[in-house]
């Protein structure tokens, strides 16, 4: 089976985090990044250096109006509407929606026009069903197109959140033998309480 080719919207943190994974897998290649906000050069010295996962080991530059990274051609678009994106002329079957502003159906559903078979989106979502490895990843159903990846902090409570769950409630035990902190994941859009329940 070969690579599922993806391509990438919004290029900060999360985009640079997912291009990087990649170079690290056998089984995506990206093939297309979309940022209209980030000069060319900014692109490369924010993909080289990461503050949290440190210096990225490979090469990188910019050539002719594309990403060049470890040698692979990457295709830059520099579009704010994704209706225009022509994701499937650059090769792109899936899309990482990680600009944080096309987060409902509606607006990730805009990557759908350029054959585009899904659209991931890493960050919560208003409508777009909610998945975290972990936790409730086994729900997840072939024929959706466009699903949410939750947010990064979900990413890193939810797992842990599930253990204590099953392990301190199911046993018979209430919440007050667990500290909690006084906050209300519902009034920020954390969808921990749909992921863990």
């Amino acid at each position: 089976m070969g690579k599922v080719k993806v391509g990438v919207n919004g290029c900060g943190c999360i985009g640079c985090l997912v291009t990087r994974a990649a170079f690290h897998s056998d089984k995506v290649d990206i093939v297309t990044i979309n940022d209209p906000f980030i000069d060319p050069y900014y692109r490369i010295y924010m993909f080289q250096y990461d503050s949290t996962h440190g210096k990225f080991h490979g090469t990188v530059k910019t050539e002719n109006g594309n990403l060049i990274i470890n040698g692979n051609s990457i295709s830059i678009f520099q579009e704010g509407d994704p209706s225009k994106i022509k994701w499937g002329n650059a090769g792109a079957e899936y899309v990482m929606e990680s600009t944080s502003v096309f987060t409902t159906m509606e607006k990730a559903g805009a990557h759908l026009q350029w054959a585009t078979k899904r659209v991931i989106i890493s960050a919560p979502s208003a409508d777009a069903p909610m998945f975290v490895m972990g936790v409730n990843h086994e729900n997840y159903d072939n024929s959706l197109k466009i699903i949410s990846n939750a947010s990064c902090t979900t990413n890193c409570l939810a797992p842990l959140a599930k253990v204590i769950h099953i392990h301190l409630w199911y046993r018979g035990r209430t919440h007050d033998h667990c500290p909690h902190h006084h906050c209300h994941p519902e009034d920020r859009g954390w969808p921990l309480q749909e992921t863990v329940a």
